[in-house]
């Protein structure tokens, strides 16, 4: 691949929801270029951790957020 095809690969990576299915159809299909398909399968891994650590972050906040409010006299 060249340079170019990769700046044209970022573009899309740009664009909501596209980017998503080019990263499947890219990771999964049978006419992507070897190395692309091994970085989009890359890139869903990433995404699926960044996933996950947002929402064990969002569990953690809001369970601390929910026991503050619910108790307001035992935080002080």
């Amino acid at each position: 691949m060249s340079t170019k095809d990769w700046l044209i690969t970022q573009l899309v990576m740009l664009v909501p929801i596209v980017n998503l299915v080019m990263l499947f159809v890219w990771g999964f299909g049978d006419t992507a270029n070897p190395n692309k398909a091994n970085w989009a399968k890359a890139s869903l891994i990433f995404m699926v951790i960044g996933v996950g650590l947002y929402i064990v972050f969002f569990v953690l906040f809001f369970g601390t957020l929910a026991a503050t409010l619910a108790a307001p006299g035992r935080f002080r």
